[in-house]
């Protein structure tokens, strides 16, 4: 099977985002082609009218619907080793597969791969964001390859925060076993499955430039779940999984405070 053929981007679409094609079409301009498929539970006229337009299979979830359940859904839908979830909000830079996919490919036993990420904010991109400025610092010590399969480090690096984005990552779904998310939280679901993932024998492949822009906006769902306390909570439960309460509780307070920058 050629590379083009072992890799596959999972579209999770809802309702109506007037982001969605920006995003289609970062995809479909990669520099070394992928499969693309699109899943959703709120299926419509614009998304069917969209996906024909660009040629791309839309998968209708129509058992339970949510964040965690449609990207379990679409990555069940995925025939090829590799796999990452396009959030339709988001953008992804011309390189990502092309200089991510083939590191995974060379790495020993890679679970996961990923890159830095920016922010599109009022339509400009940048990296110059407080919480991005920490999660780079956070994510320093895999800049050093023989770290890349030490569980040691990367649980190390989670038990103080949640550095990776979930769009800018790539499955090997020969190493990782699907569902891959839990159902149960609203915002922490990423960083649960990061925990649950590092403690698997393999890699994390990082590499250290931003080749996903997250979109920040009011109505977005990062956003929401900020504005409702919802994240707070969810964070505590997971800095648990790491210390003990008193400690948890002292991290979750300045954890929570550096994620203000997440809401316009």
């Amino acid at each position: 099977m050629n590379i083009e053929n072992d890799h596959t981007f999972v579209i999770c679409a809802y309702k109506e985002s007037e982001f969605l094609e920006e995003c289609i079409v970062s995809l479909k301009s990669q520099t070394l082609p992928s499969r693309i498929i699109a899943v959703t539970h709120t299926p419509s006229e614009f998304l069917d009218n969209m996906m024909k337009k660009y040629d791309i299979p839309l998968i209708v979830n129509y058992g339970e619907g949510g964040i965690t359940q449609d990207w379990n859904f679409g990555l069940e839908q995925v025939e090829t080793r590799y796999a990452t979830v396009a959030h339709q909000d988001d953008v992804y830079e011309k390189e990502y597969l092309e200089t991510l996919l083939p590191v995974m490919k060379k790495t020993k036993r890679t679970l996961i791969g990923f890159s830095e990420y920016a922010e599109i904010r009022n339509g400009v991109k940048t990296t110059d964001v407080k919480m991005l400025k920490i999660k780079r610092l956070m994510l320093r010590p895999l800049r050093i390859k023989a770290f890349w399969s030490s569980k040691f480090v990367r649980r190390r690096i989670l038990s103080f925060g949640d550095p990776i984005c979930c769009p800018a990552v790539t499955f090997d779904l020969e190493r990782v076993e699907r569902p891959i998310f839990e159902n149960h939280f609203r915002s922490a679901e990423d960083w649960e499955a990061w925990e649950k993932i590092s403690r698997l024998k393999g890699s994390f492949v990082y590499i250290p430039k931003p080749f996903v822009c997250h979109r920040i906006y009011e109505e977005s769902t990062t956003s929401e779940i900020i504005k409702d306390g919802a994240r707070i909570e969810e964070n505590y439960i997971m800095f648990r999984k790491f210390w003990p309460s008193p400690i948890a509780k002292l991290i979750n307070k300045f954890y929570t405070k550096s994620e203000d920058s997440n809401t316009l």
